[in-house]
């Protein structure tokens, strides 16, 4: 029997379980919608009840989010259940990469970032889950501020690489593709599983 489960974000689902089949690890994963991203407080009200309803059958609880925008909320729930999450604010600074992320958002401000998930479900996150396929005039008040799209390829894959030039197009931006595999997502998640 396990005694770790991992409660991941779904936009990290392939990744992490692709990680954990590698490493051989015997833990539990449980995904919470990567659509609750939407609603950032949705996410540590499913994470609460999930944690909870968990906590007695697992020694270990980690958490595979970075801060996300919960405004130390998540922080908080954490102590609260005695679980542990990975170390970021979010997926996209875990793929690039701490100092290469910073550097990015010292230097170019407007990025707007994509990573596999983000590019496979881009119109059911972005276009239907912002409404922009209702109100299509939302799109320059929402983006109206970037500069570039960087896709954060974490697999070469054509079929994505041609719909990430796709969304750039459709948000008139540049894009450019960095190919940073899983980044340093692997080693915060080894650093907590095998501590």
């Amino acid at each position: 029997m396990s005694t770790t489960a991992l409660v991941i974000c779904g936009a990290l689902g392939r990744e992490v379980k692709d990680i954990v089949d590698r490493r051989g690890w015997a833990v539990d994963i449980y995904g919470v919608s990567a659509l609750l991203h939407l609603y950032p407080s949705r996410i540590v009200d499913e994470l609460r009840e999930k944690l909870h309803a968990l906590r007695p059958s697992y020694d270990k609880l980690v958490v595979v989010y970075g801060e996300c925008g919960m405004n130390g909320r998540l922080d908080s729930l954490l102590e609260e259940v005695g679980a542990a999450r990975l170390r970021g604010p979010h997926c996209y600074e875990m793929f690039a990469g701490e100092d290469r992320f910073q550097e990015i958002a010292d230097s170019r401000p407007g990025t707007f970032f994509l990573t596999d998930w983000l590019v496979r479900n881009f119109d059911r996150a972005v276009i239907k889950g912002l409404g922009l396929d209702r109100d299509p005039e939302l799109k320059p008040m929402l983006f109206g501020n970037y500069e570039a799209v960087l896709y954060l390829r974490q697999v070469p894959n054509p079929r994505l690489a041609e719909k990430a030039r796709e969304i750039a197009a459709y948000l008139g931006l540049p894009l450019e593709i960095d190919d940073v595999g899983l980044g340093e997502l692997e080693e915060r998640l080894a650093a907590l599983v095998e501590a």
